[in-house]
């Protein structure tokens, strides 16, 4: 094997190593864990995930046994979306419709717009069956997407999210209020300087007449 033969082959195995490694790898991060006799597939429903834009928590949820989707989860199972010390319950909608075939087997979202930038946690609680479920999953770096401030990823224009258009108004409130005062204080001054040369004006014509008679 000659030379040139054999760099040729570690240049092709180094174009084709990366590809192979991108085929494997998933097209999104979500954190896979195993609770009891089920396979929890846990992560946002559109990621990169962006600060005002509609997201959703996604549970993919399957028998840890045969694989198969669960399909028939209905009301049992609920999310508690956490960030800092709020928090915020929702219920799971699934996306699949046994009537038209629509959507994923499996497949349960829970809808709602992320307002602040950074980690939020997923808390499930309630049953699958017969099994009691309280487990909690994490936004990180080996788990899920955290959430961005989509201002480095807009082009050509930057546009303030729907959270600072929110500061933004309430640190305006105080001075439109103080401001609002000062315009009334000063439309009632401009009433009473009115009223007061309508007044002189009647007082004028009167003299007038006065003196006329």
């Amino acid at each position: 094997m000659t030379r040139r033969l054999i760099v040729s082959l570690i240049v092709a195995l180094g174009l084709l190593l990366p590809l192979g490694l991108l085929a494997a790898a998933p097209a999104y991060a979500h954190e896979v864990r195993y609770v009891g006799a089920y396979r929890f597939v846990v992560g946002w429903g559109t990621e990169p995930t962006y600060v005002g834009q509609e997201n959703s928590v996604q549970l993919i949820l399957s028998y840890r046994a045969t694989g198969k989707p669960v399909i028939n989860l209905g009301n049992s199972l609920r999310v508690t979306v956490i960030y800092g010390s709020q928090s915020m319950v929702s219920g799971l909608e699934p996306t699949f419709d046994p009537d038209t075939g629509l959507g994923t087997p499996g497949d349960y979202r829970a809808w709602l717009f992320p307002t602040a930038p950074g980690n939020y946690t997923f808390h499930f609680t309630g049953t699958i069956g017969s099994q009691a479920i309280n487990q909690s999953f994490t936004s990180g770096p080996t788990t899920f997407n955290t959430v961005q401030d989509p201002t480095a990823s807009e082009f050509p224009l930057q546009t303030p999210t729907m959270t600072e258009l929110s500061q933004r108004v309430s640190a305006s409130l105080p001075r439109l209020a103080t401001s609002s005062a000062a315009s009334r204080a000063q439309l009632f001054g401009i009433v009473g300087l009115a009223v007061g040369a309508a007044g002189l004006v009647v007082a004028l014509v009167a003299l007038l007449r006065r003196r006329q008679a």
